[in-house]
């Protein structure tokens, strides 16, 4: 496709400088009185230059748009694909703001320098080196004039470049704050409202789209100095030719004018043409310093190697099935001056159910995060089925795991979707999704929706309760019927009834599942084979709701602060 447009601009430029051919001898033939027969073929054949020219500037324009457009979709398959391949580091790294503006704005700024390169960035040189090979030799003075012109010009371009291109960089940074701030206001907009907080985050919006705006205004001011200039430019150039013409004439005897006249013409239409390429270079000038700090950014995402690869292992150790180990685990995020973790180890054997208990901030639900490889551990190992997470392709270390957030998220489709959600290495029917529905205490209202498990869900769930949310949630990780559970403070949105009920089905109808829950309401856990206590990210207590009474002073505490003394006595 490309060497298609290449071939149709050729052909367009030298239709185009054929014209000039036809132009020089109607202007001889009418000023000696030639024959009108030969003026009207010089023109029929000006005619069809013409329309050949228009022919191939539309062939250009459809080629490089069909290759514009693919080349930006491969573009944004390729950004989509490499952030889904990041860990939270790099997406921190980066802010979700950025990664959006990136996958879109600067993919466009990419794609419309693309759609312009392939038309101007070919076109433009080739006529200005062709049609300066056609002026060569048809007067020194006129090619000097040129030459000015175009040296004038190319000042231009670099004093743009130097001014501009900073600028440029700065504006797209600039569009990622806007971004953030506005994706920061919609998110919490619940928020905002209750406590008033309208004029704040109106404030806060207003100067990140000030600062915005003073760049492009700066930008757009300098730009718009660039067409006068080169309309006095190209005005100088056409006086100049002129110019030099009429002295020429009048310098030489009758029968040389003619000639002399007709080549001022055509050298006219030439340095035209040549003003033209470079007025396109132009265009494309100011497009490309803003495309180059886009292409920048992009390659910087692509660029991006995660910093949690994965390994070879596709199974466990069989006789170790459904276990994690954590062996003096320790973490610390990155850019962080201390640890959140520090010497954990302990065992979840298979079909155990162990729950991680602590204050807030005790590195609960980072502790929990370790298994799935949100982070890798800094220190110390994790293991599942007996073998580092590390080693574990993503594919087999996933589909071990039914991972339930705390803030449920849920995907734009219908109840079946969202139930069914993913690739767990198995077929997944309906009659898994109505179980899974049941097991996590959802059925009861998917079951009193109009269109129950076909039912649609919107954008975020944003069409359900917390509670529904939660529960769906629950029967996504269900249904995957993996050897571990991680519930990451899964059951506050719930109700107790709901919370008893839908554990006592989970132990009912997952025997042998082992289960990690991170909890903040004792009673959730109350019965765990296991229970770990953090506090300051450290293991402060091991063993079951009875022993970690009499044993742990911070299990106790939290404990009674939520329990009456007739269940603490229990």
């Amino acid at each position: 496709m490309a060497c298609g447009v290449l071939a149709f601009v050729v052909a367009q430029v030298y239709l185009e400088l054929k014209m000039p051919e036809y132009m020089n001898e109607i202007t001889v033939r009418v000023q000696t009185g030639g024959d009108v027969a030969g003026i009207w073929r010089a023109g029929g054949w000006m005619l069809l230059c013409a329309m050949g020219g228009v022919c191939g500037a539309v062939a250009t324009s459809f080629l490089a748009s069909r290759m514009s457009a693919s080349f930006s979709m491969r573009l944004r398959s390729m950004l989509f694909s490499k952030v889904e391949s990041f860990s939270m580091e790099e997406i921190n790294r980066f802010s979700t703001a950025s990664l959006i503006t990136r996958s879109t704005g600067d993919v466009t700024q990419v794609q419309l320098v693309v759609a312009a390169g392939l038309t101007l960035i070919l076109r433009a040189p080739i006529m200005a080196g062709w049609a300066v090979t056609k002026i060569m030799g048809k007067g020194t003075e006129w090619s000097v004039a040129t030459a000015v012109a175009i040296g004038l010009m190319l000042c231009m371009f670099l004093v743009a470049l130097v001014f501009l291109v900073p600028k440029f960089r700065k504006m797209q940074t600039l569009i990622d704050n806007v971004t953030a701030v506005t994706r920061e206001n919609l998110n919490g907009l619940r928020v905002v409202r209750a406590y008033n907080a309208e004029g704040y985050q109106a404030a806060k919006f207003e100067n990140a789209n000030q600062d915005l705006a003073g760049t492009q205004l700066y930008t757009s001011r300098f730009m718009a100095i660039v067409n006068p200039f080169v309309n006095m430019i190209f005005g100088g150039l056409s006086i100049s030719i002129y110019w030099i013409g009429a002295n020429l004439m009048q310098q030489a005897a009758m029968m040389d004018r003619i000639p002399i006249f007709g080549d001022m013409v055509v050298f006219m239409m030439y340095a035209s043409q040549v003003v033209m390429a470079f007025m396109m270079l132009t265009m494309l000038f100011f497009m490309l310093p803003r495309a180059n700090v886009a292409a920048g950014r992009i390659h910087e995402v692509l660029e991006t190697q995660p910093a949690i690869r994965e390994g070879a292992e596709t199974q466990g150790d069989p006789l170790r099935r459904g276990s994690v180990e954590f062996r003096n685990v320790g973490f610390k995020y990155p850019g962080a001056a201390d640890s959140v973790l520090e010497g954990i180890s302990f065992t979840a054997k298979r079909g155990e159910t162990v729950a991680l208990v602590g204050s807030t901030g005790s590195g609960k639900s980072t502790l929990l995060h370790l298994i799935p490889r949100f982070f890798d551990a800094t220190e110390g190992e994790v293991l599942v089925g007996g073998i580092n997470v590390r080693e574990y392709t993503f594919e087999a270390l996933y589909n071990m795991l039914g991972y339930v957030p705390q803030k449920a998220v849920l995907f734009r489709g219908s109840v079946a979707d969202n139930t069914r959600f993913g690739d767990s290495g198995r077929e997944v029917v309906q009659k898994d999704v109505e179980n899974a529905v049941r097991i996590a205490q959802a059925d009861e209202f998917v079951t009193k929706l109009e269109e129950s498990y076909d039912a649609p869900i919107a954008q975020g769930g944003s069409n359900l309760s917390g509670g529904q949310r939660q529960r769906l949630a629950i029967a996504r990780a269900v249904c995957r019927r993996p050897e571990i559970y991680l519930f990451d403070d899964t059951f506050s949105a719930l109700d107790y009834r709901t919370d008893r009920d839908l554990r006592a089905a989970l132990k009912k109808e997952t025997a042998g599942v082992t289960s990690i829950i991170v909890a903040q309401r004792v009673g959730t856990v109350i019965n765990a084979d296991k229970i770990i206590v953090l506090d300051e990210g450290r293991m402060v207590g091991q063993g079951t709701h009875r022993e970690l009474l009499k044993t742990c002073p911070v299990y106790y505490e939290i404990a009674a602060s939520q329990l009456s003394e007739e269940e603490l006595a229990l």
